[in-house]
């Protein structure tokens, strides 16, 4: 699989890339080594750039920058947590499936977690500086590929879909703050 083309298909025609997508095999070990373990590096990298080399200017004029081991031991625990937070979103979307109307399957609910995270770590490229990280917002554009993917993957019937998109997005929402969270109390890195 090459991760840029997949990346670039499913934020352009998140329709037509889900109906793809549901045909393909959802194996969490392809899916983490050819896609996650590609996409993860976005935040993590210029995350470490922008709190080790960029830094950020503080009331006085100063600039501050994170100690390069520190930095480095963040970035480090950002990626992998970015790893787990899309296992765990998976489980999530598959255990609620039935609230909502939905079919389970573990290799669906795991496909759209991952795929619907691709805004999410594409907009880390904005945490390079810190007057630009405001724009990691753009990630919610994962809110709009979740609402696409849940009829195709986990057959949600179209009632139930503002509801679990919404239950999908806030469960995606909280598991990043919690991960944001960590590493800044863990390291002293702060990701907003």
């Amino acid at each position: 699989m090459n991760a840029a083309w997949r990346a670039k298909a499913i934020l352009a025609d998140p329709s037509a890339e889900w109906v793809k997508i549901e045909g393909e095999s959802g194996d969490p070990a392809y899916l983490l080594t050819g896609y996650v373990a590609v996409l993860a590096l976005v935040p993590a990298m210029f995350g470490f750039i922008g709190a080790c080399v960029v830094g950020a200017v503080v009331p006085g004029g100063e600039t501050v920058r994170a100690p390069i081991l520190e930095g480095l031991f963040g970035a480090v625990f950002g990626y992998v947590a970015a790893c787990a937070a899309v296992l765990v979103l998976g489980l999530l979307i598959n255990l609620t499936a039935p609230l909502f109307g939905g079919r389970q399957s573990f290799d669906n609910a795991f496909k759209l977690a991952v795929y619907s995270y691709t805004p999410v770590w594409l907009a880390g490229i904005f945490l390079v500086a810190p007057g630009l990280r405001f724009l990691v917002l753009a990630g919610f554009y994962g809110a709009y590929l979740v609402w696409r993917g849940l009829p195709p993957l986990m057959k949600a019937p179209q009632p139930a879909l503002p509801a679990y998109t919404a239950a999908v997005v806030a469960c995606a929402v909280i598991l990043t703050l919690v991960i944001a969270q960590a590493e800044h109390t863990m390291f002293g890195l702060s990701v907003f």
